[in-house]
This record gives C-alpha cells, sequence and structure tokens, in this order.
C-alpha cells in the first residue's frame, strides 16, 4: 500500500493506494462510530465491511445522482436509519458518489464524519481527495455544494479491474492534466509519460500527490487550488450543456477534460502566453493517454461562453486557467471575443 498525506492541521487525513485498500475502512474510520451509512450506486460491483453496523443507500447513475433532491433524500435516510452526529458516512464509488455523498454529510446534522471508498479512476485520482463536495443545477455544474474534508480516502486500484473502457478514459483525463502541474515552469509535460511508465498504483499515488500539495496549500480554492481547473471551465460548460433528458451528446468528465486541455492551450497562444509548439505538447500528451480533442457536433460557441460565465471559478467574468511562461495559473477578465475565436478554431458553431 502507498500512503500520501493531506496535510491540512486538523482536518488532515491519509489516502491510502492500493489493491484491497477497501478492507482498511474498519481501521480509518474514526474512533467513536457505532454505526455508518453506506452510499453507492447500483453499478458498483464491491462491497465494504465497515466493522460495525451499516445500512446501505443506492443512489442514481452517473451525474443523475448530483441533485438538491438527492441530498435531500440521503439525509432523511440517514434520519430514518438513527445515524448520529457521531457516526459516519463510507462514500462507496467513482466522483458522482462522493460528490453527493459528502455534500449529505457536511449537512447532515451540520456536519459528520466521512470515508471515501474510491472504486473509479476518475475519483482515485482526483474527485475522491480535496473535499469539495456539490450537486449540479440546470444552470450549471457543481453549482452547490461545500468544503467537506473525508476522515481517509481509500483508492482500492483491485476494483479498478471491472471498470468499461470508457470509465478509464474519464480517469485518464484527469491525468492528463496532472501532467501539466509538475513543479518547472515549462517541462510538466515530460511529467505524462512518466506517470503512464509508473505501475497502477504508482500512477495513481503521483497524482494523488500533487493534488495533496496543491490542497494543503489552498483549502478553499482561493487561489493556488484553482490551477486543479485546468481544462475544466469548458469541460464543465460541456456537460452542462448536456443536462436533462434530450442531451446533445455522451461525454465523460475526463473526456471532457481532454477537449479542455487542448482549448485552454489554443486560448492561451491567442492571448500570446505560449508558442504553437506548447500547443501541441498539449495534443500530444492528450493523445499519450488515448483521449480525443474534438468538441462534439452540434457545440454551440455562444451556448458554451454562457455556461462559463455561471462556472463557479468565475469571478464576475470570464476566468480561465491558462498555461504560460510561469506555468499554469488562472487569468482572469478574457476577452469574450477571444473564447469565442478559439472556439470556431476548433469548428464550433456559433
Amino acid at each position: 500500500m502507498i500512503t500520501v498525506p493531506v496535510g491540512l492541521g486538523e482536518r488532515s487525513y491519509d489516502v491510502v493506494v492500493g489493491a484491497g485498500a477497501r478492507r482498511l475502512l474498519p481501521e480509518v474510520l474514526p474512533s467513536g462510530v457505532r454505526r455508518v451509512a453506506v452510499v453507492t450506486q447500483e453499478n458498483v460491483e464491491v462491497e465494504v465491511d465497515a466493522g460495525v453496523p451499516s445500512q446501505t443507500f443506492v443512489v442514481p447513475d452517473g451525474e443523475a445522482a448530483k441533485t438538491l433532491g438527492t441530498v435531500e433524500q440521503l439525509c432523511r435516510d440517514f434520519a430514518r436509519c438513527g445515524l448520529s452526529r457521531t457516526d459516519a458516512v463510507v462514500a462507496l464509488g467513482g466522483g458522482a458518489v462522493s460528490d453527493v455523498a459528502g455534500l449529505a454529510a457536511a449537512v447532515f446534522h451540520r456536519g459528520i464524519a466521512y470515508v471515501n471508498v474510491a472504486t473509479t479512476l476518475l475519483a482515485q485520482v482526483d474527485a475522491a481527495i480535496g473535499g469539495k463536495t456539490g450537486v449540479n443545477l440546470p444552470e450549471g455544474k457543481n453549482l452547490v455544494g461545500a468544503f467537506w474534508q473525508p476522515a481517509a480516502v481509500l483508492c482500492d486500484t483491485e476494483a479498478l479491474g471491472s471498470l468499461p473502457a470508457r470509465e478509464w478514459s474519464s480517469g485518464r483525463g484527469e491525468m492528463a492534466k496532472y501532467a501539466f502541474l509538475g513543479d518547472g515552469p515549462l517541462d510538466q509535460g515530460r511529467l505524462g509519460a512518466s506517470i503512464l511508465s509508473l505501475p497502477l498504483d504508482e500512477q495513481v499515488a503521483r497524482c494523488v500527490a500533487i493534488k495533496a500539495a496543491v490542497v494543503a496549500g489552498d483549502e478553499r480554492e482561493s487561489g493556488r487550488r484553482m490551477v486543479l481547473n485546468y481544462g475544466h471551465t469548458l469541460a464543465h460548460a460541456l456537460e452542462a450543456s448536456a443536462f436533462g433528458p434530450h442531451a446533445k451528446w455522451d461525454l465523460r468528465h475526463g473526456e471532457a477534460v481532454a477537449i479542455g486541455l487542448v482549448f485552454a492551450a489554443m486560448l492561451a497562444r491567442r492571448l500570446e502566453r505560449i508558442d504553437e509548439d506548447r500547443v501541441a505538447l498539449h495534443r500530444r500528451v492528450v493523445s499519450g493517454f488515448d483521449l480525443y480533442a474534438e468538441l462534439p457536433a452540434g457545440a454551440s460557441a455562444g451556448q458554451l461562453v454562457e455556461f462559463m460565465a455561471r462556472d463557479k471559478k468565475a469571478h464576475h467574468d470570464l476566468t480561465f486557467v491558462l498555461d504560460g511562461p510561469q506555468g499554469v495559473e488562472p487569468v482572469h477578465q478574457v476577452d469574450e471575443a477571444a473564447v469565442l475565436a478559439t472556439l470556431a478554431d476548433m469548428g464550433c458553431a456559433p
């Protein structure tokens, strides 16, 4: 097992990565926990034993789970099963489960402990770590949420064996992001190849370590933590555009992030922050993770910009995380005309 600490003072916790990590659940529950509510989805094929009485609650699959209605239902379920302020929630599944279960834990009894048992690559390298919980609104992705740190995160790489191919792609989109979040301002692109050269457990742990270092320095996203959203402004707009029963396309989160990474590089080039070689590097890194960077057919530039302006990272302007001479950093007050022109360069309709 590989243990990666997330240093947050009294809210510090460990992320444990390795085959069978879920079996450590009884050891990482906070002392005094006498009952556990396990939140999961039908498509999760692994089970956990908390070592104390537990009850399982199943939420809808995928992003359909991430609604305020689901949070309300979970809180009512917690109350009916007798969950107390000293008990705990266990989020067993992928990023959607950790988002919704974590938010329910944050608000039930004004906050109870929870543990993430991450079973998808996306959750293990990103979503389960850092304490960001949230649900969607029709107006945008993750617009309602809370910062609520887990008591521990267990990344069981044994659970990844049954993942469908597109779930692997979703996780790799976040891994591609981490290829640009290393230590040096202009050499991070080599990290993509170095991550892929590692055994799976070490790939996950490497991504976790990068995120843990950023979160430890900026828990509530007031500054540096915004770099973890690299590629996400367009990604979230693409996902929000597809909300509802008549979705125009089907994109996993990491697939949307891959598109967003290349878009961000092209926008940075238009703003003269990087050169064409750096844009080409983004394309190579994305391709190296077996991902594609084409916008889905039918995407509307106007609609995408509208969702980008609502994104939770915006500051009453168009805010993007962009590459540049000092590496990846937030850039505020980006000209809308530059964004629209970049989308047009990617073949997006007005």
